[in-house]
């Protein structure tokens, strides 16, 4: 039995090496202290999948008044291939969705080719790649 909540602030060092066990791409954020004051300012908007007391996944539901956005959806390897993700995608789309979300993005590695295969399945969800943008970043010093 695998439980989806939100990520409790006790829990931030877990979701951490979550990421790195997972083969996240890392970024400037991931620190304990970004992901701390994410949870602690947003409580809801990190999700993590716990299965016998461990973190076995997570995703970044984040809402900004306006739009949805899903970002760091990762499973770990032994939890992989249960549907595990599919089933954060649809528990980051419905807390969003009950925020107000008429319209998600979800930002995927270009390069990550297991990535991109699993956001292109997900079209019987209503997903589909948006080709007309591109994404720019600044990481602020």
């Amino acid at each position: 039995m695998i439980e989806i909540r939100p990520c409790r602030l006790g829990e931030c060092p877990e979701v951490l090496a979550l990421w790195e066990r997972a083969g996240a791409i890392p970024s400037p954020t991931d620190t304990l202290e970004e992901v701390t004051r994410l949870v602690r300012e947003h409580a809801d908007h990190l999700l993590v999948a716990i299965q016998q007391g461990t973190i076995v996944g997570s995703v970044i539901a984040g809402w900004d008044g306006w739009r949805g956005n899903i970002y760091r959806l990762a499973v770990a390897p032994e939890a992989r291939r249960l549907g595990l993700a599919r089933r954060l995608v649809q528990e980051a789309d419905r807390v969003l969705r009950a925020k107000g979300a008429r319209r998600i993005s979800a930002l995927v590695e270009r390069h990550e080719a297991h990535a991109v295969g699993f956001w292109d399945v997900l079209t019987d969800r209503g997903w589909h790649r948006d080709d007309r943008m591109m994404r720019y970043v600044k990481t602020s010093e």
